[in-house]
Formats: C-alpha cells, structure tokens, sequence
C-alpha cells in the first residue's frame, strides 16, 4: 500500500479515497475547526452524559456535523452509506474471521497450553516472564475478557504456591494482553484504525510488536515487581473455584503447544511476508503477486480459521456441530464492535465532506505537532472522557484520517500514527471502563487499588508505546 491520493492499495481496502466526497461549504479554517471540537465534544455528550450507545451516538454526531458543516441536506445520507459501507467491507471480514479462530483456540485448550507450556519452561523464578509473553500471544486472537477469564487460575495457582501478592503474576499477564489487545493485529482496535487510515497491517504488526514488548517489560515487569511490594493481595476465595479452567475439569483435551503456536503464526507470518515482497521485490513479479495474495489478511485468517477447525475441532473429538457452533458463537460478541468501527468510518467521511479534514491539515503543517502526538493526545483524551478503548481509537483514526487524505504518507508514517492512537487508547483505565472493574473483580481489590495498580499500569503502557512510536518516527 502507498500513498493516499491515485495510488496502488494492498492489505486492506481504502477506507475513503476511493469516494468523492460532496464539494464542502466554504468556511473558515478556524470555523471548520471548531466545528470538529464541537462534533468531538457532542459524541462525549451524547455518550457521557446521556448515555447513549456509542454506535447511535456516532451516527447522531456525524448527521449534525453534517448539517451544520454545510453538506447539502440531499447528500447527508449517501455520505453515511459511502463511510459505513467503505469502512465494513474490510473490517467485518477481518474481525469475523478472527474471531472464529480466537473462540477455537479458546475452547480447544490451546491458549491455556501456551501458558503451560511456557511456565514450565520458565520455571517458577521466570514465571512473570511467561506470563508476559503468554499474554502478548493469546491476546492476539483472543478478546481480553476472555483471556483474562481463561488465565486468571494460573495466577491464583502461583499465588498460592509463592505466597506473593496476586499483583505479583497479574499485572505482568494483564498488561502482556492489554498491550497485544490494542497494539498487535488482528484485534479489532488496530485493525479498525488501520483501515480508517489506510495502513497496511503488515508495517501495523511490525511496529506493534517493537513497541509492544517494552511497553509490556516495563508496565508489566518493572511496575508489577513494584506493585506488588506496595499493595498485597491474596486469591479471592470466591472466585478461585468459579474461575477454574476447562482442562482441569477434564472437560477438554488440550492441543500440542508446537501445533498452537505454529496455527497462532500462520496468519502473522503471511501478513508479514506480504509487506516484506512489496518493499523487496517489483511490481509484477510472481513471487510477489503470490505473496499478496496469501498475505492479504483475508486470505491470511481464513487459511489459519480453516485449520484451526481441523485441528482444534475435528482432532480434539469436536463434532462438525460443534465447531458450527463455536464458529457461530464467536460472532456474538463482535456484533457491535463491527458497527462502531463502521459509525466511525462515517464521522471520519463527513469530516471530509465538510472540509474538515482539509482544515486540520493545514493546521498541522503550521503547528509542527508531530502526527503521531497529536494522534495519540486525541486518543487519550477521548479515553479518559468515555472509558471504551475501542470508540476512543474510532474517533481519533476519524479525525486524523481526513488529514492524511490531503496528502501522501508512506507506509511506516500511517503505521506508526495507529500505534500510537493504539497507545492514546490504552491509557488512563479507570472507573468509566469495563476493563478497570473486571479485573478489580478478579483480582479482589478495592477500587483505590486498582488505581494504584491497573490504572498506573496502563497509563505506562500507553506512554512507552507512545515514546517508541516517536522514537521509530526519527527513522522513516
């Protein structure tokens, strides 16, 4: 993928390039301007205060920007089909497919023999360098909540055996999820950014793993070890039996973990190879043509879906109704993940048609304020106002997506800039976000420790990820 304006597109589909948006009214850079900080400012009120649902209140908020931004009244509902349409085409599949194969290694016991498998290796003095690493791999597919759910025994189990503070193995887990959740494809947050931006999912992989895995070292390591000395937590007895896992119940017979992880790569591996060909080799080579083709991202997950059916499924004793309906299941949830995504994509296509989008870029050419920065500010802003992760990276990418639309950015620009809304996204948990009560259910604590413990964590997550993006951003 290159470039924004007549360009060749590769790894997802452009979200509004391809459309002519309708000519905007002429206003004020100042004036278009304010009218994004108001539109912004109403989403939160719709959301906030009203309480709204994020996909009813995106829509709510584009139609009045519309309006009020001067798009002809008998254009207003063609622009919202042009951005939903536009933006779905490519994040249903992705999402859909992904999380079938999330709900298949869930249910078959591979994620749980990831951690296994690693504490054993790791042994008891390097457990929270397993926990790390097995949260930055299952996350990937899996949903956090779900992860969570799925891993929390472990940390009740070592936490019994050491005597440690629970924090001591739960915030290293925690933050290795939280960091693969929004940083790593394909999970719906980076995906949908990426999309809305045009970035190509192999350089969003890449640069999401380099600034991942310091962000995870330091808010899971260093600040748990810390943590942990502060604040001491014990199992909560009324969760550790309701949290047993399937495998120890007997109920399922868990994969081999080189079949795992190598079913886990697969799809990471060809996104991979796909932006590796397009920067190695020329236009037309077959080679490359081929690599493209696996590599793309729908063909990429639905290569691993398909043996993930097999060998999670069909050779774990499943029944073909079974994994129907583990496929089916996995649906469920993503429903409204989806719509969001696509409301956003409209908000990010009525900023251009109002010429907004315009407007911000040449306040950003007169400011010098980093993209990246200005990205991740929007994101964390937006974070701390409303608490969900995923409405807070939709209205960042539509924001900054009508700025790269009036120009042309490489690859690694647009790639960095999703990190760091990523990151932005990621900060500041606290008491308006499902994430800050789920794992103070789990975890037993109070809500001034969780404070203490998983909003601080978060907060370094964000802002290591952030300083990595700004660092990588010197050399492209």
């Amino acid at each position: 993928m290159r470039g924004v304006r007549g360009k060749e597109w590769k790894g997802c589909t452009p979200p509004f390039s391809q459309l002519v948006p309708p000519e905007p009214t002429r206003m004020s850079t100042a004036t278009l301007i304010l009218l994004a900080a108001t539109g912004v400012a109403f989403l939160l009120f719709l959301i906030i205060v009203l309480r709204v649902q994020a996909f009813v209140a995106l829509l709510i908020a584009s139609i009045a920007v519309a309006i009020a931004g001067g798009v002809p009244i008998q254009d207003i509902a063609q622009t919202i089909q042009d951005g939903m349409g536009s933006t779905l085409g490519y994040i249903a599949i992705v999402v859909g497919i992904g999380a079938m194969f999330g709900e298949m290694l869930h249910v078959s016991g591979g994620a749980e023999q990831i951690a296994k498998t690693l504490l054993q290796k790791a042994g008891e003095k390097r457990a929270t360098w397993a926990l790390v690493i097995t949260g930055l791999i299952v996350s990937t597919p899996v949903f956090f909540d779900v992860a969570l759910i799925l891993f929390i025994p472990l940390v009740y189990s070592l936490t019994h055996r050491t005597g440690r503070s629970l924090l001591y193995y739960g915030i290293p887990l925690t933050a290795g999820m939280a960091v693969a959740h929004a940083f790593i494809p394909p999970t719906p947050g980076p995906v949908a950014v990426a999309a809305l931006l045009g970035a190509d999912l192999g350089w969003v992989i890449f640069f999401g793993i380099l600034a991942g895995t310091p962000a995870a070292i330091i808010g899971g390591l260093v600040w748990g070890r810390f943590i942990a000395g502060k604040i001491t937590i014990g199992v909560p007895a009324h969760l550790a039996a309701q949290t047993e896992s399937p495998a120890e119940r007997g109920e399922i017979r868990m994969p081999g973990f080189g079949m795992v992880m190598s079913l886990v790569a697969i799809p990471i591996v060809l996104i991979l190879l796909n932006t590796a060909g397009g920067i190695m080799l020329e236009e037309g080579n077959t080679v490359r043509n081929w690599l493209e083709f696996i590599g793309h991202p729908f063909v990429a997950l639905i290569i691993s879906t398909l043996l993930s059916f097999y060998y999670f499924g069909k050779k774990q004793g499943f029944t073909a109704d079974e994994i129907q309906s583990f496929a089916s299941r996995s649906l469920e949830p993503i429903g409204m993940v989806i719509l969001v995504t696509g409301a956003g994509g409209v908000f990010g296509k009525v900023l251009i048609a109002t010429g907004i989008g315009n407007a911000l870029a040449e306040v950003m050419a007169a400011s010098n304020l980093p993209f990246i920065l200005l990205a991740f500010l929007i994101a964390m802003l937006v974070r701390i106002s409303q608490g969900s992760a995923t409405v807070s990276m939709i209205t960042a990418a539509g924001l900054m997506a009508p700025i790269f639309e009036a120009g042309t950015y490489s690859q690694p620009v647009l790639a960095l800039t999703t990190i760091a809304i990523a990151a932005g996204a990621t900060t500041f948990s606290h008491v308006n976000d499902s994430g800050f009560w789920l794992v103070s259910r789990f975890f037993g604590m109070t809500t001034e420790d969780t404070l203490r413990s998983w909003t601080v964590m978060m907060v370094i997550l964000g802002f290591t990820g952030l300083i990595c993006c700004l660092l990588f951003s010197l050399f492209v």
